[in-house]
C-alpha cells in the first residue's frame, strides 16, 4: 500500500491561544497525508463538545488553558475518548508532568521543542509507545514502583503483583474471549485465573472483567499495555 493510502493521524488540537493553535494546525497539516487535524478547541468544553461524532487518534492537550488547567480534563478525557492524549506545555514542571501520566496522558512534549520533534512525539504516541524524556521517565517510574504518585490510581495499580500486572495485559489483549483461553495463555488453570482476578478486581476497586478491561485501557501507560 503506498503511504498516501494510509489511514492518517487524526490530530485534534487544545490551545487557549489562537495564534498558537493556528501554527500547531499549520505544523500537524505540514505532515500530510501522514496527519490530518480534524478539530481544535480553546478550553475543556470546547474540547468535549468538538470530539462528539470525531475520530480522533491523538488529542494534543495544552495543561494551560487561560486559567483553567487540562490537568482535570484528562480523567473524564479518558472516559469519553478512546483517543490517547498528548501533554502540550510551555514550561518542564516534574510534578505537573507526573500528574499528567498518572491521569492518563500518553507523553509530555514542550512548546519549544522544534516542530520535527512534536510530530515525531505525535506519531510515536499514535503508535502506543509513551513520549517522555529521561528524566521525567525516571521519575514517573520511581513513583510507580513506590506507589508514591499523587494520583490515587497509581497508588491502586502500584499493589498489583507481576504476575497480577501479566493477567490484566493479557485481559486487555483477549478482550472478549473465554476464561479458559485466556487462562492458556498464561499457562495457568481457570481456577487459578478466577482467585487472581478476584484478587485484582479489589486492589483496583472495579468490578467484574468488564469494568476491568475499561480501566485498564485507561490506565494503560502505567500498566505496561501499550
Amino acid at each position: 500500500m503506498q503511504i498516501s493510502d494510509a489511514k492518517p493521524i487524526n490530530v485534534f488540537l487544545v490551545d487557549d491561544h489562537k495564534t498558537v493553535l493556528w501554527g500547531l494546525e499549520q505544523l500537524v497539516q505540514s505532515a500530510a497525508p501522514r496527519m490530518a487535524v480534524v478539530g481544535t478547541a480553546t478550553n475543556c468544553a470546547e474540547m468535549f463538545a468538538g470530539l462528539v461524532g470525531i475520530d480522533a487518534d491523538i488529542i494534543l492537550l495544552d495543561l494551560d488553558l487561560g486559567g483553567e488547567s487540562g490537568l482535570d480534563c484528562l480523567e473524564k478525557l479518558g472516559r469519553q475518548s478512546s483517543a490517547r492524549v498528548l501533554v502540550l506545555t510551555g514550561s518542564s514542571d516534574p510534578e505537573t508532568d507526573q500528574r499528567a501520566i498518572m491521569r492518563g496522558a500518553r507523553g509530555i512534549v514542550y512548546k519549544q521543542q522544534t516542530p520535527d520533534l512534536i510530530l515525531r512525539a505525535i506519531e510515536k504516541v499514535s503508535s502506543g509507545e509513551i513520549w517522555l524524556d529521561r528524566a521525567n521517565l525516571g521519575r514517573v517510574m520511581l513513583a510507580f514502583a513506590s506507589g508514591n504518585g499523587t494520583d490515587p490510581e497509581a497508588v491502586k495499580i502500584a499493589k498489583l503483583t507481576a504476575k497480577e500486572r501479566q493477567i490484566v495485559t493479557t485481559v486487555v489483549k483477549e478482550k472478549g474471549a473465554r476464561s479458559k483461553v485466556v487462562a492458556d495463555k498464561l499457562h495457568i488453570s481457570e481456577h487459578t485465573l478466577r482467585n487472581h482476578m478476584t484478587t485484582i478486581y479489589k486492589k483496583l476497586e472495579v468490578e467484574g472483567r468488564m469494568e476491568l478491561y475499561l480501566y485498564a485501557t485507561r490506565q494503560g501507560q502505567l500498566m505496561a499495555l501499550n
